[in-house]
């Protein structure tokens, strides 16, 4: 399949991801919530930019888009590390940019998990959902963007249910709770303390909780978000600001708040150590940026797990899934081949301001 001329408008994904940006590069590229709000303003400023989504999670930081040619894409990566104050000559460094079929390519195999740091884990669906959502409601997507995404998730679905990509117990809160146990044996008796009151923080604590764990505290910047979720669990709740004075009465902390920096730092931890004799603490960083301060995983007794951690543990146990890699990858290069000659054509149609309309032609071949 040949790409688009460089005058021609293109297909273009742009950004950087957990395959070649570590969790200390990618806490520099992570995007707030305000943040986000204010990349759209900028992007939308960008003469020649048509269309566009921002998806911004955990272990990817991705722009999707469709411009007039290709100096507005490099327009729009000086925008974003200008925002983020981290140098071009870095970031290109670790990019990644995919125009036409290889960019649909990577958007079906990211929102079917088959791009994820934990293969076929299924949180990543719901991310590119909500990334698509924000930017229908900013009016910042059009034709191509509104067909691709759309056929998009009904790949994923497909994927999802024709394939066993996501078989097993495929998340961060699993691997998690599986390392717990071999730190603590039997949780029954553990204490947890959850710091952050969001969506993965309460997905590990029901995975604590179905395997036996009974104790558990939930602390937020809101105290008002962390009693509503504690009601939901059976919990308790502790006032954010009281949490270093508790630190040692916990075996297992999960951190997963939206702070900026660090809410769990080194003299915390040394003083809760102090207290907890031979016990152990484990440290379960879910955060980006990450919450608790990189020296801390040098204390004695202290085990301390971020987000890359995690993957590579999950890396190892993920053999039932690795022979479904090269099916679900047949199946979404004939859905993203099929789903390009369509959008191809129609990008240059309906970008292309000054073109006369292109002729009709009749498409044989099965829908995207």
């Amino acid at each position: 399949m040949s790409q688009p001329e460089p005058s021609s408008p293109v297909f273009f994904v742009l950004g950087a991801t957990h395959h070649q940006a570590p969790i200390a590069v990618r806490e520099k590229l992570a995007l707030s919530a305000d943040a986000v709000d204010g990349l759209h303003l900028d992007f939308a400023g960008l003469n020649g930019l048509k269309e566009f989504v921002v998806l911004n999670t955990c272990n990817r930081t991705e722009f999707y888009g469709v411009a007039n040619h290709h100096e507005i894409v490099a327009n729009l990566q000086s925008v974003f590390c200008q925002r983020q104050a981290f140098p071009e000559s870095e970031f290109a460094k670790i990019q990644l940019q995919l125009n036409g079929i290889s960019a649909i390519q990577h958007l079906l195999e990211v929102a079917s998990g088959l791009d994820s740091q934990l293969l076929g884990e299924n949180e990543i669906f719901g991310q590119v959902k909500g990334a698509y959502a924000r930017a229908q409601a900013k009016r910042s997507t059009g034709p191509v963007l509104n067909r691709v995404f759309q056929k998009a998730f009904q790949a994923a679905k497909h994927v999802r249910s024709q394939t066993a990509i996501s078989s097993g117990q495929v998340s961060v809160a699993n691997v998690a709770v599986d390392l717990a146990q071999t730190i603590f044996g039997a949780l029954d008796s553990t204490r947890i303390l959850l710091l952050g009151a969001g969506d993965i923080g309460e997905k590990t604590a029901k995975a604590f909780q179905s395997r036996g764990a009974a104790s558990l505290t939930v602390s937020s910047r809101r105290i008002e978000h962390a009693m509503e979720l504690a009601k939901t669990l059976d919990a308790t709740a502790l006032p954010f600001e009281n949490r270093d004075s508790h630190l040692a009465n916990y075996d297992i902390v999960v951190c997963s708040t939206a702070a900026p920096g660090c809410v769990v730092n080194v003299s915390a931890v040394k003083e809760a150590m102090k207290k907890r004799t031979a016990r152990p603490l484990f440290l379960i960083d879910l955060a980006l940026p990450r919450d608790v301060e990189a020296d801390v995983a040098k204390l004695q007794n202290v085990y301390v797990y971020n987000l890359d951690d995690l993957a590579k543990i999950a890396d190892e146990n993920r053999s039932a899934r690795e022979a479904e890699i090269e099916k679900c990858r047949q199946i979404l290069s004939e859905k993203a081949d099929a789903l390009w000659r369509h959008v191809g054509d129609h990008a240059a149609q309906v970008h292309r301001p000054s073109a006369p309309p292109a002729p009709v032609e009749n498409k044989t071949g099965n829908p995207a």
